[in-house]
């Protein structure tokens, strides 16, 4: 339980020490520093603690705002400060500070006053709150809006502060900011009206986020499953379904916000499920249509394909800017012109094809038309999409004048998965010129990867003509990040490469022509995009890149591609469907035994809480 130590008793009527007693504190006393430094020695090191001003005056939230979220090792709100175990350490020095200041104070009659007197613990959350920020820690201040938190000097001015309180419906304010801030139209205004009051619901019944997200899945699981039935009823179902796991996937962060639940565990597992949900749908398409005698798995995992580039992209592209110096070009300024014009920015947000349009689309396809006609629509909306995003990233990084930093082209790096083969080369092809066409990596990964896709595409099934060109892929992978990833296009580096290689098995697949390569080279895909979604959210939640033995294990991009290529030229059709299905199954194994070992140490292990509030996926 986390303990919150009042600094004095409080005040008569106040609700104060019910309202953190209904936060989880445990509530305790002090008369003054010193007693309230010996109450904070005695608060075990692996709990929260917070200090309060007992003649704090405000809303609930307001103090389930400052004093609960998971996520600031230090916080503070007007009358209150506390410290998560990682921030325990600084709140004890400016606590052992302030005693020592408060060693002998003067009193209103110039006469000293004992360290533990009622008079030295009056604002002394605030003061701690001041130290701590002058001190350059990291002190996080919520944003509380129309929310009252205040420290009333007298009783005028309690009076005044308790009206403002209850002219104020905190829990309509709390019911609002479950809502994440930026999202797309259909979420925005189908589907979060509503599913903010589910969350409330989950949270006054003790649910949790977590359960919440195994809910989605599940469903969209069963969604799947009546996809896969192949039948008229089978694909209603599945796009009611899919739409459910949708609600059921925006209340998980809703009732996260609406009850500050935040958990590294909890992040990892609603980014990994929404790609498991709906690549696992894609898959019960497939096989629905198959029964009905129509074979779409290449339209499936070209979908599957599609959609990992394009997060692959908004993702290469963030972390490059992450930390950019002079972070600013003309096109940005036009997209914060178009911004400040309200139908421009709905419009803008649904072109791009986020997950709530986009589920909201398929659901309505699987349920009305045919498996083929979905995929066909899903690829011509998310082709669109990608190059509207994609073409105004390329022109913001050519327009702006930024200097990328090392943490910067690091995360780029690690997003391009290079394995043994380009480690190896890596070196001897350093020397290759830093200015000039080849400065930029993006344009030295871009022929090998178009020439690979292009090679297994355009040659028969069992050329060599793919491994010639799988060779000279690796050759332009270990050049392109053979030195820093800096450039103005860098960021287009892992995109290209993930191209490569989906596209690769994508057709060697396709080409095999026979019963289950398509099915496989969709597992083979699925595990490593996996791996590759991992290291995001990794890098993400500051944890670094998945261990240098799982990316040399499974070969790096550019020997997954090779030995795939090899594997085409050697095996016939039927063994290089078993040699896929093998390969997906060893991939899976490791990157998910490691995936899954690290977030669950990582949560166990008290990692700091993350939450995703960026573009919708």
């Amino acid at each position: 339980m986390s303990t919150a130590i009042l600094t004095g008793q409080p005040v008569p009527g106040s609700s104060l020490e019910g309202e953190l007693r209904s936060l989880g504190f445990d509530v305790r006393i002090a008369s003054g520093p010193a007693e309230a430094e010996t109450l904070l020695a005695e608060v075990p090191a692996d709990r929260r603690v917070a200090v309060v001003d007992a003649r704090f005056v405000g809303h609930e939230h307001a103090l389930r705002l400052g004093l609960t979220d998971p996520r600031f090792p230090l916080a503070a709100i007007p009358g209150a400060v506390t410290a998560r175990p990682a921030g325990r350490q600084a709140l004890t020095r400016a606590l052992a500070r302030e005693n020592s200041a408060c060693d002998a104070p003067a009193g209103a009659d110039g006469e000293p006053q004992a360290a533990g007197s009622t008079a030295v613990a009056v604002g002394l959350a605030d003061r701690l709150a001041t130290s701590l920020a002058a001190d350059g820690a990291d002190l996080h201040r919520p944003d509380l809006g129309s929310l009252v938190a205040t420290v009333p000097d007298g009783p005028q001015a309690r009076n005044e502060a308790r009206q403002a309180v209850a002219a104020v419906d905190d829990e309509a304010i709390r019911l609002k900011s479950a809502v994440k801030a930026r999202d797309g139209f259909f979420t925005t205004f189908c589907i979060s009206p509503y599913s903010r009051y589910i969350a409330r619901w989950c949270a006054r019944r003790g649910l949790t986020p977590n359960q919440v997200t195994t809910a989605s899945l599940l469903t969209a699981l069963i969604a799947a499953g009546c996809a896969a039935t192949g039948t008229r009823a089978g694909f209603v179902a599945a796009g009611v379904l899919l739409l459910a796991s949708f609600v059921l996937d925006c209340t998980d962060g809703q009732l996260a916000r609406y009850s500050l639940q935040y958990s590294t565990l909890g992040a990892w597992l609603d980014a990994t499920f929404d790609r498991a949900k709906e690549y696992a749908y894609y898959a019960g398409l497939a096989l629905g249509a198959a029964r009905g005698g129509d074979d779409v798995w290449a339209l499936a995992l070209g979908a599957m394909v599609l959609q990992t580039c394009r997060h692959v992209v908004d993702f290469s592209f963030n972390e490059a800017n992450h930390d950019a110096t002079a972070n600013t070009s003309p096109t940005a300024a036009l997209s914060d012109r178009l911004d400040s014009v309200g139908w421009t920015v709905w419009l803008r947000r649904m072109i791009v094809l986020p997950i709530g349009e986009r589920w909201a689309m398929i659901a309505l396809l699987t349920a009305v038309t045919t498996p083929r006609i979905t995929f066909y629509a899903l690829l011509i909306g998310c082709a669109f999409a990608a190059l509207y995003t994609t073409a105004g990233r390329v022109l913001r990084s050519l327009t702006r004048k930024a200097r990328r930093t090392d943490r910067a082209a690091r995360a780029l790096a690690d997003l391009a998965d290079s394995g043994p083969l380009a480690d190896a080369l890596a070196g001897p092809l350093r020397k290759l010129p830093a200015r000039g066409p080849l400065g930029s990596r993006a344009l030295v990964a871009l022929p090998g990867a178009a020439l690979v896709v292009a090679a297994a595409a355009l040659s028969p099934y069992g050329s060599v003509l793919p491994v010639a060109a799988a060779v000279v892929y690796v050759l332009t992978s270990a050049a392109a990040v053979a030195l820093p990833l800096k450039g103005a296009l860098d960021w287009l580096v892992p995109p290209f490469f993930r191209a490569a290689e989906y596209g690769t098995v994508l057709a060697l697949a396709a080409h095999a022509d026979v019963q289950g390569a398509l099915p496989a080279a969709y597992g083979l895909v699925a595990a490593v995009a996996y791996h590759h979604y991992d290291t995001v959210y990794r890098i993400r939640g500051n944890a670094g890149a998945p261990p240098h033995w799982l990316v040399r294990a499974i070969g790096g991009h550019e020997g997954r591609v090779l030995t795939v290529a090899v594997l085409a030229a050697l095996l016939t059709a039927s063994r290089f469907t078993v040699a896929l299905t093998v390969l997906a199954v060893a991939v899976a194994l490791l990157v998910l035994a490691e995936s899954i070992r690290f977030w669950v140490t990582a949560h166990q292990g008290g990692a700091p809480a993350v939450h995703d509030e960026g573009e919708p996926a």
